[in-house]
């Protein structure tokens, strides 16, 4: 279809919604989505310099501890999976506006907590209060970009969901400085709070009622069909389950391992997240590029190995005796192929399921904090006698990366893959 203006004939021809928003308006919503995707990664990881302050204050376990964060997850990947499919039935904003209240709430429990088990429930529902950001403004992009345009626009909200994980600690490192650890979940709840009230003032509704009723997307079960009868969706989703669990894998184990193992203070350790965050933006930025000329899949052929060789040279340089440095610019590689990654398979995921756009992101985000909540403890679980070390938490790495490939070659299969449309 053609925008309307003086010459009709002559207007822009337009094939999604999105095509016809000015340039402002679009800069507006990179900035809204984006801050709603963080919410997420911030609502995992802004308290993980807290970690071994946590073990002192309740007198418990690094394993423990990192139930809490599993905890999170668990409730992250629950609440995608409500929000994302009701979304797709009534729309964007109820659901947004709804979880995004719990969170508030949640926040402010956990930010009273006189035990580990109520900070532990009160982190499960912080993680389901914060899983409407990312469903949700990937999918009102989904409803408003097709295409190439969409691989760009996803690129920013993967940029965010790369980078706040790297960028939380670092934040939660200097905020320590100046407040104990339950000033962190004040600071959370009122992040929620100013996200609300942005999502009430300024996110319009992006699914109209006739696109609520499409043939084939009429009910939950009729959605789930749909999105887990494509074989290389079910590929994409192991890619990216994998690819999250080998980066929390790292998130989980890297407060106890560089702190008390490598020496480090709460603000170095954050330093440590700031520069692996340069890894991840760079990866995300190219991938876009790459992505839209020669396919995400083939993006994801070389970013996964990429993964396998990395976590491989982490142990091999742990096992060899070259301390820190054997240990981080590996490490670098690892981070950066998850920027890679990330985007790819996003793109892969929604670009083949429109009509089901909040349903597919929300069981693709469902799984990649799902199965990485189960995952990252597996290295305090097998450390638990000797310690965190490098190769422990690297073996996780690269095991997950590992069967990322697999998948991809033997699910997804990218030569069968076609190139993305304009």
């Amino acid at each position: 279809m053609r925008t309307l203006g003086a010459n009709p004939a002559t207007a822009p021809i337009v094939l999604h919604p999105g095509d016809a928003i000015t340039t402002r308006r679009r800069v507006v919503y990179i900035i809204l989505l984006g801050a709603l995707t963080a919410l997420g990664p911030f609502t995992i990881d802004l308290y993980l310099p807290a970690f071994p302050t946590l073990e002192a204050d309740f007198d418990t376990t690094a394993t423990a501890i990192q139930l809490t964060l599993t905890g999170t997850m668990i409730g992250f990947a629950i609440g995608q999976l409500i929000v994302g499919p009701l979304s797709d039935k009534v729309g964007r904003r109820i659901p947004l506006l709804v979880v995004t209240a719990l969170h508030v709430v949640a926040s402010s429990a956990a930010a009273i907590a006189p035990t580990l088990e109520l900070l532990t429930v009160a982190r499960v529902f912080m993680g389901a209060g914060a899983a409407a950001g990312g469903v949700v403004a990937a999918a009102i992009v989904r409803d408003l970009f097709g295409g190439k345009r969409l691989v760009v626009m996803l690129s920013r909200l993967a940029l965010v969901t790369g980078a706040a994980p790297v960028f939380a600690p670092l934040i939660g490192s200097a905020l320590l400085l100046v407040m104990p650890w339950r000033g962190l979940f004040v600071v959370l709840a009122l992040y929620g709070a100013v996200m609300l009230v942005s999502a009430i003032a300024l996110i319009p509704e992006t699914l109209p009622p006739a696109r609520r009723h499409d043939k084939g997307a009429t009910t939950v079960w009729q959605r789930y069909r749909s999105v887990f009868s494509d074989r290389v969706f079910l590929g994409v989703l192991v890619i990216g389950a994998m690819s999250f669990s080998g980066l929390f894998s790292y998130l989980s184990a890297s407060p106890f391992l560089f702190q008390e193992g490598y020496g480090f203070d709460p603000q170095q350790y954050g330093i440590l997240f700031a520069v692996n965050s340069v890894g991840i933006v760079v990866g995300v930025q190219i991938a876009a590029r790459l992505a839209a000329r020669f396919g995400p899949q083939w993006v994801l052929a070389y970013s996964t190995g990429a993964q396998v060789l990395a976590g491989a040279a982490i142990i091999t340089a742990d096992q060899l005796g070259l301390g820190i440095w054997g240990t981080m610019a590996p490490l670098f590689v690892f981070m950066t192929a998850c920027g890679f990654t990330f985007p790819c398979a996003q793109v892969l995921a929604l670009d083949r399921h429109g009509r089901a756009a909040g349903t597919a992101q929300s069981i693709l985000g469902a799984a990649n904090f799902g199965v990485a909540g189960i995952v990252a403890p597996l290295v305090g679980w097998a450390a638990q006698d000797a310690g965190i070390t490098a190769t422990t938490m690297a073996t996780v790495m690269a095991g997950c990366a590992v069967i990322g490939v697999l998948a991809l070659w033997f699910v997804v299969r990218p030569r069968t893959v076609a190139l993305l449309t304009p």
